[in-house]
């Protein structure tokens, strides 16, 4: 049993199965070759700049004020070390299954099934995520042109519950509703105002719905079409971007930036999922490989575009958004319409109304790029023999993964209906990292393989021996002396991620010494582990419960099933 577990799937065998066709045995069924590296640079930039702009960057402002570009720069940082894992993998075994496939290669089936898993949450969560704020940019368009959505159409039960809830405190307490913040305010009309079955309120998110539906239905049609939809998607979102860095520029107030670090390292750090939400999309482009017209080459160039041209703009919106408006104020659902409302001037609300217009097209490109990538994970594994034949059945005139593409619309579609936002990114945030440690890992593993296939992309040789286990002395002595109590405050719930953290920091480094491993790949692990840590406990209960769903699902279908299991 438990070498089924860990059997591996080699190289040469992967690529012989997708030349050979995807579609149940059918040989003549593949996906269409049609992107270039301006595509895939493109899809990349509409994973990465989207919620994380249009949302996620106000409330790490709010968090952390100015110093939050802190944290941008360090987690591009993190996720530039598995960018390299990630492109040395792509250009390696360039298929469809991304880091699912770079897993079975790795490690074996066992962690190729959880990172596989892991990722169906990934993409599917995050486009659950992406659903609800563009459902809530949406909802604000068509209110500015005279349309009034009823509130208990337009978000979560749990929200509205919560929002009645402390409305009905204030106003017992003699606060008149008014006062009150709009989205408490928005919250108690939804959950005061919503039809009702038998007792029970009928509130739901119906534009996240709708928009997962429409972006679904350009996916099945084709990856040609989904490509220029994309690119138009993302030409008008650089636009929108570049329009609000030298319009807002004009606005900065520098006393803005006068407490850079208001609420100091914790405060920045408490980000964390909020910033790499921002990032998230980077890798999904790997699940486009066998869509690529020279993947090898191309993929690799694709994903450091990305990561350069994201960082350098997130960074500097940053510097705008904080120099126009106190960073206090940034806690909002739209930041970056919120901004110019706030300058209070026709002219400026005029600007504001154009970037809340154009966020409802942005956002969804995010959606698109993840609709994308999730059908081609069921579809990988279903090629493995992981989950049944139908997920890998391939349409005889679109060349997509067609059940796989609908049942993505399924799963992201009706929990959009009704999931929290704040929940969603979270979750989102440690299952992405969680890929990224396993795939440096692979890198790793990969490197000392002795007959792996030649790649046109390889990470860096940098000996690590001695710098990785210096570093971590290091910082470990420096936390002790600068931060008296730190390693104390750990004995509590919040503070076992940390703990695990510090635990894994430590084998990694003993076998850095003792294996001369590289050196980018362990900064890569040990960065991304380090993310994770800074999530709640909750937040990492919630992702061991899902991991553990999956296997029981493997266990009762994907380990017997296995066409490795035949071998």
């Amino acid at each position: 049993m438990a070498g089924s577990l860990f059997r591996k799937k080699s190289i040469a065998l992967i690529l012989k199965d997708a030349e050979e066709g995807l579609d149940e045995g059918k040989h003549d069924v593949h996906l269409k070759k049609v992107l270039t590296v301006r595509d895939l640079t493109f899809l990349g930039i509409a994973a990465v700049i989207g919620t994380g702009v249009f949302t996620a960057i106000g409330t790490a402002s709010f968090h952390g004020g100015p110093a939050v570009i802190l944290l941008f720069i360090f987690t591009a940082i993190a996720c530039g070390f598995a960018a390299y894992c990630y492109a040395e993998f792509a250009s390696t075994v360039p298929v469809s299954g991304s880091a699912y496939t770079y897993s079975y290669v790795a490690f074996g089936e066992i962690f190729a099934w959880i990172i596989g898993w892991d990722l169906l949450m990934e993409y599917a969560i995050g486009n659950i995520a992406v659903a609800i704020s563009w459902s809530q940019y949406f909802v604000g368009v068509v209110k500015r042109c005279g349309i009034n959505i009823p509130e208990w159409a337009t978000m979560d039960y749990a929200s509205a519950h919560t929002g009645f809830n402390a409305a009905t405190d204030a106003l017992s307490n003699h606060q008149s509703l008014s006062s009150l913040d709009t989205t408490v305010q928005y919250s108690y009309q939804a959950w005061l105002n919503a039809p009702t079955i038998g007792g029970f309120r009928i509130i739901m998110d119906i534009p996240a719905l709708f928009i997962v539906i429409i972006i679904t239905a350009v996916v099945y049609v084709g990856i040609r079409e989904s490509r220029t939809a994309n690119n138009i998607m993302v030409l008008t979102k650089l636009i929108i971007i570049l329009f609000v860095i030298f319009a807002g520029a004009f606005y900065i107030k520098p006393g803005n930036w006068s407490n850079f670090m208001p609420n100091g390292f914790k405060g920045v750090m408490s980000g964390v999922s909020a910033v790499f939400f921002a990032y998230i999309g980077f890798d999904a482009i790997s699940t486009t490989a066998e869509e690529c017209k020279n993947p090898q080459r191309d993929l690799p160039k694709a994903m450091f575009n990305t990561l350069f041209i994201c960082t350098a703009l997130y960074v500097i919106l940053v510097i705008v958004l904080t120099g126009m408006t106190h960073y206090s104020k940034l806690n909002v659902a739209d930041p970056l319409a919120f901004v110019f409302e706030s300058q209070n001037s026709k002219m400026t609300n005029i600007f504001a109304g154009v970037i809340s217009a154009s966020a409802v097209i942005v956002i969804a490109s995010v959606l698109l790029v993840y609709q994308l990538g999730q059908p081609r994970i069921w579809m990988s594994m279903s090629r493995d023999g992981l989950l049944p034949k139908i997920f890998s059945r391939i349409h005889p005139k679109y060349k997509t993964p067609s059940f796989s593409t609908v049942l993505t619309g399924f799963v992201v579609g009706i929990p959009a209906l009704f999931l929290n936002l704040d929940v969603v990114i979270a979750l989102t945030s440690i299952g992405t990292l969680f890929a990224f440690v396993l795939v440096c890992g692979g890198v790793l593993v990969l490197q000392n393989q002795k007959d792996k296939p030649e790649s046109k992309f390889k990470v860096p040789y940098l000996n690590g021996k001695y710098i990785v286990p210096i570093f971590m002395l290091i910082t470990t002595i420096l936390v002790y002396i600068k931060v008296p109590g730190y390693y104390s405050s750990l004995l509590h719930k919040e503070g076992v991620p940390m703990l695990v953290f510090f635990a894994v920091a430590i084998i990694i480094s003993i076998y850095t010494f003792l294996k001369n491993f590289s050196l980018i790949p362990v900064l890569g692990l040990l960065s991304c582990f380090y993310l994770m840590a800074q999530e709640s406990h909750t937040n990492w209960w919630r992702f061991v419960i899902w991991l553990l769903v999956g296997l029981v699902i493997y266990f009762t279908y994907g380990n017997r099933n296995s066409k490795l299991a035949d071998k």
